[in-house]
């Protein structure tokens, strides 16, 4: 049960992100700068949990050859998502929900996969994939609104948007948690590629291009993002 319940917040964390941006964009006036500021907190947080958890659990025991093949996998699986977002966007607002889900479903599995090898490396990953899907979460609501979709639709759409997410957390953390030491750290480093691939070519570039956004704000956010991450990490091992 407990274990159970450890897997489900892991799911629903990378989800919760996600409604939280849609509450905002319905209740709040956010300036735009903000969500810049969240993005490289965001930054920050998905290259501590590379940097802190996953690689010093990856490379005492991987050859080489491995983290070789298996970081191009994730960076290939990046790529395929970011041209599967721009691909189905196209300024329509149900295929920003439908990218959105795309991306919940991809979370969820790296959460899931990190629980399968243990339960605080999931929910580190889960935490930091919530910081960073509340922008996207943000834009999928804005967008509805624009379409004209009444306020009690797009609720529901925030809510079910979670489903990919749990579906594919559930999915990572069955076929894995009875998985040998090193298919387990082969598919954190497929983790490790996808999150500093999606990091650094979208997640970055996306706050640089909020308006008004001062480089000490920037800079500020990605070091308490960092931070964070890392305090957190002390807690969960």
């Amino acid at each position: 049960m407990e274990t159970f319940g450890i897997l489900l917040l892991c799911a629903l964390l990378p989800a919760g992100g996600n409604f939280i941006g849609s509450v905002l964009a319905d209740n709040v006036q956010t300036p735009k700068w903000i969500v810049g500021a969240a993005l490289h907190g965001a930054a920050g947080v998905a290259i501590a949990v590379v940097g802190i958890d996953l690689m010093p659990r990856i490379l005492p025991t991987t050859p080489t050859w491995v983290l070789a093949g298996t970081f191009v996998l994730g960076a290939a699986a990046a790529l395929g998502m970011a041209l599967l977002a721009r691909r189905i966007g196209g300024g329509r607002a149900w295929m920003v929900c439908v990218a959105v889900a795309a991306d919940l479903t991809s979370d969820g599995l790296m959460a899931g996969v990190g629980a399968a090898v243990s339960s605080g490396l999931g929910l580190l990953i889960a935490i930091s994939q919530s910081v960073a899907n509340i922008p996207g979460g943000f834009a999928a609501t804005a967008s509805l609104e624009h379409d004209g979709v009444s306020r009690r639709a797009r609720l529901w759409v925030a809510v079910l948007l979670a489903t990919p997410a749990v579906i594919s957390c559930g999915l990572g953390f069955w076929l894995l948690r009875d998985a040998s030491p090193a298919v387990q750290n082969a598919a954190l480093m497929v983790v490790a590629g996808l999150l500093l691939v999606a990091t650094i070519e979208d997640v970055v570039p996306e706050g640089d291009a909020s308006p008004r956004l001062p480089r000490w704000v920037s800079t500020a956010a990605f070091a308490a993002g960092f931070v964070g991450l890392a305090v957190l990490s002390m807690y969960f091992r």
